[in-house]
């Protein structure tokens, strides 16, 4: 234990020192001279850092120069927390740091100030600056190192906090856990902006940790605002392996190789389900907004209006929203309609249960100021035309029946097309409208009348799919003639002619994936963009040759989802029920490489080896995707540098010593995460980690 302490203080006081060691400069830089880079340099503390049986209520902290405060109430944090933060302030070359609260006895605290110490000329930051002191006789020493990522995107998530419980403080809750929403942490940490943390200042025993992605800057979890991750088992640092520490050169931070992984989700916060509001935002539409999404609803009775009368509409983006059109004629309808919904209603032990709740809905026609200008201009119109002895014409209005169709010049053959209604249709003649298939003549084309069916879409009661038998490569026209649709305003169509064609194979690159499978499971294949947006997918995936056509050129990514439940979808975690995401991961060849290029008329070939990609994430095979991804981040770094250097070599040749020393940093970088120097190992610790 004394050997992994000493090496803890070691690692810990190199890193904080580094601000000791990096200068000694003037406030302002000699005039014409290169501009100051470097953060402030500690030349002393009062008291010491790490020191035992503390008592004081000041901390001072003097530099070589003077420095300001930045984002106080962002950058800093305390572990364990303190009711009311430390306040800061400067003083001379230096800061006090006073500490309000009451402290504990017998107990490690750190003050993390981030990078809000900066320094007063050029705001340059001294990064992961971190004062320690224990109100005991010896301070925790142990430490634990690992990686937050976006379990959907794969990417690295930045400045994630990380909490610690003590797993014997803690009550056994496995159906309903509680402790991030009612518990305080005894050791908190928080990770650097490429989604390592290094957590200091642990005690060797079992811990509960949970990360959260703090949006708000309140330092609180908020449930549906916030990502979260969740571990599966308890940690103790004294029995983890070792890990490598390191100063990034690039990033100017302490980084480490990863122990843990969390797999960050946005979980749901949780919401009784209640009717909020019932409206009747028209004549014959209701709307009723519900306090979660996807309500079970027994009935709806309205007073004077037979159920078969009720066009239920369910579209909305949340689907908490449920909107009733009433398929009657408007004089029918009285100012106030009455009625009563028997939903389903949480009560006071969040059970579900069923609730009749009376419905009054007003509606008045209220004319706008538009509306009244334009009423009151076609009276003197018609006034004026009686008085001259001329048949009055009203001008005509816009026909207020709206329709949408997604085809535009091309579209895909494979998915059709989609016409949209902004109300429902209580009538349609789909037999009038027609679909052409064109041919001969580009200015004079022979048209052939070819089947087609429309598919209603169950979210959405006012669009339709336009079904075909579509070859691709080739024009087409879709008529709908005047009448042919109703809705149930009892607005009618225009005629409307769409011109089209499906797209050309050869423009478009074609995926060929050979897909090798674990048993029976699914997965879901997505082809997206490179910055990882979603373009196609394809669901039920098992083992053989899947096919992604129409591909546009570019550089793609491929995400592959594990589909454990079959449901077609990404399902994300569920913090109290202890429930992982399913995994989402982006497809990494032999190669290291996760972004490829299409080109047009070309075939991409990709073998995915489903437990390679789902392969167990141990520390191992974490580090090494971490390592493969930082090179593929520095050679971008260096492409682009070069490209910048090709494009403009006279500019450049004044920067050569300043961009080559930036490549020469970037460089060591790569080599601090590729290079294995030799490290320290503690004994019966696993938290000790090597430095350079």
């Amino acid at each position: 234990m004394k050997n992994s302490t000493l090496i803890l203080k070691v690692a810990v006081t190199l890193l904080f020192l580094g601000a000791f060691l990096t200068r000694c400069a003037n406030i302002m830089s000699p005039e014409g001279g290169p501009k100051d880079t470097l953060p402030p340099v500690i030349v002393n503390l009062t008291p010491n850092n790490f020191a035992t049986n503390f008592k004081e209520k000041k901390i001072y902290i003097e530099f070589n120069e003077y420095v300001q405060i930045k984002d106080q109430n962002k950058e800093m944090f305390t572990s364990p927390q303190m009711k009311k933060m430390p306040l800061i302030s400067t003083r001379g070359k230096g800061i006090v740091i006073t500490i309000r609260d009451t402290l504990k006895e017998n107990t490690t605290y750190a003050i993390d100030l981030g990078s809000a110490i900066r320094d007063n000329n050029e705001g340059n930051p001294i990064n992961a600056m971190r004062y320690v002191f224990s109100t005991g006789d010896t301070v925790d020493s142990l430490m634990c190192s690992g990686y937050t990522a976006d379990s959907y995107k794969a990417d690295s998530v930045s400045r994630t906090f990380l909490w610690f419980y003590i797993a014997d403080s803690l009550p056994d809750t496995p159906d309903y856990d509680s402790t991030i929403f009612n518990r305080k942490p005894d050791v908190i940490a928080r990770a650097q902006n490429n989604g390592i943390f290094i957590a200091q200042n642990l005690k060797p025993v079992a811990y509960r940790i949970y990360a959260f992605g703090d949006k708000n800057d309140n330092q609180m979890y908020e449930p549906g605002t916030d990502l979260v991750g969740i571990l599966d088992t308890l940690y103790n640092p004294a029995t983890m392996p070792p890990f490598a520490v390191w100063f990034d050169s690039l990033r100017h931070y302490p980084s480490a190789d990863p122990q843990l992984y969390f797999r960050m989700f946005t979980d749901k916060a949780f919401k009784g389900q209640r009717l909020v509001e019932a409206m009747r935002p028209d004549c014959k539409q209701i709307t009723l907004y519900f306090n979660t999404a996807l309500p079970i609803i027994d009935s709806i009775r309205l007073d004077s209006i037979p159920s078969d009368k009720i066009l239920f509409d369910p579209r909305t983006k949340g689907k908490d929203t449920l909107n009733l059109w009433l398929n009657v004629p408007a004089e029918s309808l009285p100012d106030t309609i009455k009625g009563t919904i028997t939903y389903h209603k949480h009560d006071s032990i969040r059970q579900l249960v069923p609730t009749t709740e009376p419905l009054k809905l007003a509606w008045k026609l209220v004319e706008s100021k538009e509306e009244q200008k334009e009423r009151e201009k076609e009276e003197r119109e018609r006034k004026k035309a009686e008085e001259e002895g001329r048949e009055y014409t009203p001008p005509k209005k816009p026909n207020p029946f709206k329709f949408k169709c997604s085809a535009s010049a091309e579209i895909n053959p494979e998915k059709g097309f989609d016409i949209t209604i902004d109300y429902p249709l209580v009538a349609f003649d789909s037999t009038a409208v027609k679909l052409y298939k064109l041919s001969g003549d580009e200015k004079n084309p022979t048209e052939t009348e070819i089947e087609k069916s429309f598919v209603q879409d169950t979210m959405h009661i006012g669009r339709y799919a336009v079904r075909a038998k579509w070859e691709k490569k080739t024009k087409y026209r879709f008529y709908i003639p005047k009448d042919a649709m109703t809705d149930v305003m009892g607005y009618k169509n225009d005629s409307i002619s769409q011109s089209f064609a499906t797209y050309d194979p050869e423009k478009y690159s074609k995926i060929v994936l050979t897909v090798k499978g674990q048993g029976d499971k699914q997965y879901i294949i997505q082809q997206t963009d490179s910055s990882g947006k979603t373009q196609q997918e394809l669901k039920g995936v098992k083992t053989g040759k899947h096919t992604i056509n129409y591909v546009s050129p570019g550089e793609i990514r491929i995400r592959v989802i594990e589909d454990t439940n079959g449901n077609g979808v990404w399902d994300a975690g569920d913090v109290v029920a202890r429930l992982q995401p399913e995994r989402a991961e982006m497809y990494i060849n032999d190669t290291g490489e996760d972004v490829f290029a299409t080109k047009a008329n070309w075939d991409i070939e990709i073998d995915i080896d489903m437990s390679k990609v789902f392969k167990p994430m141990t520390m191992e095979n974490l580090i090494k995707m971490l390592e493969d991804k930082e090179a593929s981040r520095l050679k971008k770094l260096y492409e682009e540098w070069q490209k910048k250097q090709l494009e403009n070599p006279q500019g450049n040749n004044n920067q050569n010593n300043s961009g080559m020393g930036g490549m020469g940093g970037m460089m060591g970088g790569m080599g601090g995460m590729m290079g294995g120097l030799g490290g320290l190992t503690g004994s019966g610790s696993g938290s000790t980690g090597r430095l350079f």
